[in-house]
């Protein structure tokens, strides 16, 4: 796929991690020639946030998350969320997350990942910030969570998302937004591969989460990127049975509302879906 026939935002990667940051201007330059006009890196603690925001001060082309991730939870420190605070206030910083519920690793104990997913909404939802959430064997939950926090399902996007079609429609119903991640092309993910076909064209995101989860052809890539983007939206495009451009530009139209991303794309964007 070519730049100047699509252009894609990747809604999340983890640009500060060491693989990616260690040759962050050849990651760049690669996403730029693939047609990616932005890319938010998202984040697991406070510390990762500060480098995220410092990231996305440096370069035009990035924005950030600020949030705790679940395995993290359980270390947080007392001053966590005035601190993630300051860093939300920033206009490069487009959302919270990566937050929510992670039952299956167990990092963190369930009750502290409860509370500080529930105090992060409530930081979100006084701020009117999106949220991201990692949800994995905790799905009724992370919805239950949700639900109290009385924050707006139109504010959620559901990264990398591995349910199948209820949970999808449980999801969608409450008006949140659906991020594919590469697991998408993966030859074990029928499953997945079924929700992405019946996800409304104005709820679906798509993501790289590099450099984890390279997609294929390319799965034996141990480093994933943003430039690989133009993998999953191909791929969706071909399950979709539509075409590549219509998938970025639909993709793209509803990362620009959602993250409310301060980029022109008059002349990239058709106005069928502006």
């Amino acid at each position: 796929m070519h730049s100047e026939t699509a252009k894609l935002i990747d809604t999340h990667c983890h640009l500060t991690d060491n693989r990616l940051s260690r040759d962050l201007e050849g990651v760049l330059e690669r996403a730029r020639d693939a047609g990616v006009v932005a890319i938010i890196s998202a984040t697991a603690d406070v510390a990762d946030s500060i480098k995220a925001s410092q990231l996305a001060e440096k370069y035009k082309q990035i924005y950030c998350t600020a949030g705790v991730h679940p395995h993290e939870s359980g270390k947080v420190s007392k001053d966590y969320l005035n601190r993630l605070e300051e860093l939300i206030k920033n206009p490069r910083c487009v959302a919270i997350g990566e937050i929510g519920l992670d039952y299956h690793y167990d990092f963190s104990p369930h009750d502290a990942q409860q509370r500080v997913f529930a105090e992060q909404l409530t930081l979100a939802r006084r701020y009117g910030k999106p949220v991201v959430i990692h949800t994995r064997e905790a799905f009724d939950d992370t919805l239950a969570i949700i639900s109290e926090s009385g924050i707006s399902g139109e504010q959620i996007i559901f990264h990398s998302f591995t349910g199948g079609q209820e949970q999808a429609r449980r999801v969608l119903q409450i008006g949140a937004y659906i991020s594919f991640s590469g697991i998408l092309t993966f030859k074990n993910a029928d499953a997945i591969r079924s929700t992405a076909v019946l996800v409304p064209d104005d709820k679906i995101l798509i993501e790289t989460d590099a450099p984890y989860l390279s997609p294929e052809p390319i799965r034996k890539m141990k480093v994933n990127e943003p430039a690989n983007i133009t993998y999953i939206a191909e791929f969706l495009a071909r399950i979709r049975k539509i075409g590549v451009k219509q998938v970025a530009e639909q993709t793209t139209v509803n990362a620009l509302k959602i993250f409310s991303l301060d980029i022109d794309m008059r002349e990239d964007v058709s106005s069928e879906y502006g």
